[in-house]
C-alpha cells in the first residue's frame, strides 16, 4: 500500500503551487517598485550629470579629480539654482530681469512659449492654487462615460461672458501618462466633486485602474449608492 494517494500527492502539489505562487507574488510586489525607483533616479542623476558637458574639456571635474563622483552634476544645478536666486532677488538682479522679460515679450513665437513656461513653473513652485487640488469626475469623451479631472481654474474673461453660465477650466489627463491630455471648459453644474486627494487619483490614473484608493461609506458597503452630488 503506497503511503501518499493520489488525493494526498494533489494536496501537496497544490500546497506547493500556492505557496510558490504566494511568495513568488510578495516578491514581485516589494522589489518592482524598488527596482524600478532606483533605475529613475540613477536615470536623472545621470541626465543631470550632463550639464557637465558645458565646462570646457580639461576643467571638467573628471579630468581634474582622480576619481569620478557621481551625483556631481545634481549638485552643481542646485548651486546654480541658489546662486541665480540670490542675484535675481537683488534690487539690480530684479531690474536685469525686467529688462530681459520686456526683450523676449517682443519676440513673435518665442515669446508665448516663455511666458507659458514661466506662468507654468510658477504654478508648481508655489503649490498650484486652491482649485487645482479639486479632484472631479467629469462625462468625457461622452455621456454616461466618466473621466478623471482636475480643476484649474475659473475661466473668466470672454470664455465666461460667451457661455452665459459659470464654466470652470478642466484639465483631463490620460493613461498612463497623466502630462498630456485635455484641456477642457465645462459648466461647474456638470461636474462631480470628488473627496480624493490628488496623490491617489495619479495613482489610479497611472496603473489604469489597478489600484483603487480606499473609500469609506457605510452606505455603500451595505449596497446602497450615495447619488452623485454636482456643483
Amino acid at each position: 500500500m503506497p503511503i501518499f494517494s493520489k488525493k494526498n500527492e494533489r494536496s501537496v502539489w497544490q500546497g506547493f503551487k500556492t505557496f510558490f505562487k504566494t511568495n513568488l507574488l510578495a516578491g514581485l510586489l516589494f522589489l518592482t517598485p524598488l527596482v524600478a525607483t532606483f533605475y529613475f533616479l540613477k536615470m536623472l542623476i545621470e541626465w543631470m550629470d550632463k550639464i557637465l558637458l558645458v565646462i570646457p574639456q580639461g576643467y571638467r571635474p573628471q579630468d581634474l579629480l582622480p576619481f569620478p563622483i557621481p551625483g556631481l552634476g545634481v549638485i552643481i544645478i542646485v548651486l546654480l539654482l541658489l546662486v541665480t536666486g540670490i542675484l535675481v532677488r537683488n534690487y539690480l538682479g530684479s531690474k536685469l530681469v525686467s529688462v530681459w522679460n520686456f526683450i523676449i515679450s517682443r519676440i513673435p513665437l518665442v515669446n508665448k512659449f516663455y511666458i507659458s513656461v514661466q506662468q507654468l513653473v510658477e504654478t508648481v513652485a508655489k503649490g498650484g492654487t486652491k482649485d487645482f487640488n479639486r479632484v472631479v469626475l467629469l462625462e468625457f469623451p461622452r455621456k454616461g462615460v466618466y473621466s478623471l479631472a482636475y480643476v484649474t481654474g475659473v475661466a473668466v474673461g470672454e470664455l465666461q461672458e460667451k457661455t452665459h453660465k459659470k464654466v470652470i477650466n478642466v484639465y483631463v489627463p490620460t493613461t498612463p501618462n497623466p502630462t498630456s491630455g485635455y484641456y477642457l471648459i465645462v459648466p461647474e453644474d456638470e461636474i462631480i466633486e470628488l473627496d480624493m486627494s490628488v496623490e491617489d487619483s495619479f495613482k489610479l490614473l497611472i496603473s489604469g485602474g489597478i489600484i483603487n484608493p480606499e473609500f469609506s461609506n457605510n452606505t455603500c458597503s451595505k449596497g446602497h449608492w450615495p447619488r452623485n452630488k454636482r456643483g
